[in-house]
């Protein structure tokens, strides 16, 4: 395997240029960068990235922790973090949870034999964050599931506007007897979605019905299950807010196995704005996450912790959240 030394040697320079050039230091010529460059790729040199390593304290690694890779929304969070890291000369180590708290510390003690310079912590639990806090591991959260402590930077979404919106372009088509199908776990994107439900119906005089809030396992399956009782037990509703895209197609699929005019006689709208929700019969009406943006953010701040070592000065970055009106309502 070619060498740095034979490399400089052949480049008619000393091993510190070829150094400089392989991590992007600058202190030389682009004529001598391309000089370099052209005979790394001639002589397909590698770099020891071990050794480089153990000599630097940095693995140029970075860790990210989904809860469901299946996902379209995480996934495509996961993909701007690599597309941000990757021109910087970093890895990406991703893992899938699958939800399940004892995977997650099993995923912790991996991600730790690594020697990843960072990590990213995808609707997470506290449980794991804490772990890693005492390692001194450059840690940012997007989206928690629990309240954090200001001892960690989140990136998120503004959930309770969401809640907001969503519901108040369903008043706006008429609706006043509005199913919010939310996740039945206590979770802070749930309850902040709630929290601007309530906020909208109270705008607008509608009183609040507990019954209408439907607490199920959050997925199309159970969200079309739902919607089945509800008619069966003759619960009146015009208008549903689904607390993400998949539970609004579970929830379209069973308006539409009733023979219920969606748009028409129901209204609904999602929330996340995935792919899928263009392509619906009706389209769905959703509540847009700017989710490259979340990757990017995290990402940004990350490599300013790892590199720098400069903490944000705020502990928590809420991005914005828009409606995208379609068909549904």
């Amino acid at each position: 395997m070619v060498t740095v030394k034979e490399i400089a040697k052949l480049a008619g320079v000393s091993t510190a240029t070829v150094s400089r050039v392989l991590n992007n230091s600058g202190g030389y010529s682009e004529e001598t960068k391309q000089r370099i460059v052209e005979l790394l790729d001639k002589h397909n040199y590698q770099m020891n990235v071990v050794a480089k390593s153990l000599r630097t304290s940095h693995s140029k690694t970075i860790g990210i922790i989904v809860p469901d890779i299946t996902n379209e929304y995480f996934a495509t969070i996961a993909l701007a973090i690599e597309n941000y890291f990757y021109p910087n000369g970093y890895s990406i180590y991703i893992y899938n949870t699958s939800e399940d708290p004892k995977k997650e510390s099993l995923i912790i003690r991996d991600l730790e034999s690594r020697g990843v310079d960072g990590l990213i912590y995808i609707s997470g639990t506290m449980t794991v964050p804490k772990q890693v806090l005492k390692k001194n591991l450059p840690i940012v959260c997007i989206n928690q599931r629990e309240y954090m402590t200001d001892e960690f930077t989140v990136v998120e979404s503004d959930n309770f506007q969401g809640g907001f919106i969503a519901t108040e372009e369903l008043i706006k088509q008429g609706c006043r007897r509005i199913v919010l199908l939310r996740d039945k776990r206590d979770i802070v994107p749930m309850n902040e979605r709630l929290q601007g439900y309530r906020e909208a119906l109270i705008k607008y005089d509608i009183p609040f019905d507990s019954e209408l809030v439907q607490h199920i396992t959050f997925d199309a399956e159970h969200a079309a299950k739902c919607v089945r009782s509800l008619i069966q037990r003759k619960i009146s509703f015009d208008g549903i807010f689904a607390c993400n895209d998949l539970v609004a197609m579970g929830a379209l699929y069973g308006l539409r196995e009733n023979k219920i005019q969606v748009g028409n006689e129901v209204k609904v709208v999602g929330f996340d704005n995935i792919s899928i929700g263009h392509y619906s019969y009706p389209t769905l009406t959703t509540i847009n996450q700017q989710k490259e943006e979340l990757g990017e953010k995290a990402s940004e701040i990350l490599l300013q912790f790892i590199e720098k070592k400069e903490k944000p000065s705020q502990s928590k970055i809420v991005l914005p959240v828009t409606l995208v009106k379609r068909e549904t309502t």
